[in-house]
């Protein structure tokens, strides 16, 4: 069984929070908007496995070593990491193109909107997942992040964990 920690829209922040939740889990995967190296090089100094895409903030640097989108398979499961998606059934124009040409993952991450959500998304039959923004930047009053087991192919124990800004 894995732990896997999502985050997304960090714009340079690593909260204490987001660190205390990430400390024992055996992937994080953040979904842009990550905002400085700094912030990059912190996620990997904490755990060995880290799946990172750039958002629209992220500059030419952060870029170069990260990508639009990332597409794996983990313990069955296949994964694609996103910034900006659109919203379930209304993909950005980006995603949708991914998801022509190289089909609909087992489970879809993204950010961007600031707006915690998981939802299955029927349209595609992906889970779909944005765990808001656990940065100090952006319109959102609390910050999120989730976590959750992936055990033979199946995500479990999903939590959401949510603080004041």
């Amino acid at each position: 069984m894995l732990k896997i920690g999502i985050i997304s829209d960090t714009h340079g922040y690593l909260s204490p929070k987001v660190i205390k939740h990430l400390q024992n889990v055996d992937e994080i995967w953040h979904a842009g908007d990550i905002g400085s190296l700094e912030v990059l090089k912190a996620l990997k100094d904490l755990c060995p496995s880290v799946r990172i895409v750039y958002g629209n903030i992220d500059d030419a640097l952060i870029r170069s070593e990260t990508k639009e989108f990332l597409r794996f398979k983990l313990d069955m499961v296949e994964v694609l990491i996103t910034h900006i998606a659109g919203k379930p059934g209304n993909y950005s124009l980006p995603l949708k193109k991914e998801l022509q040409q190289n089909g609909a993952p087992d489970i879809l991450v993204c950010g961007h909107s600031h707006i915690l959500l998981v939802k299955m998304d029927k349209l595609s039959n992906m889970l779909w997942i944005n765990p808001g923004a656990c940065g100090n930047k952006g319109f959102h009053k609390l910050c999120t992040m989730i976590t959750f087991n992936l055990d033979q192919g199946t995500p479990k124990n999903m939590q959401v964990i949510e603080w004041a800004r």
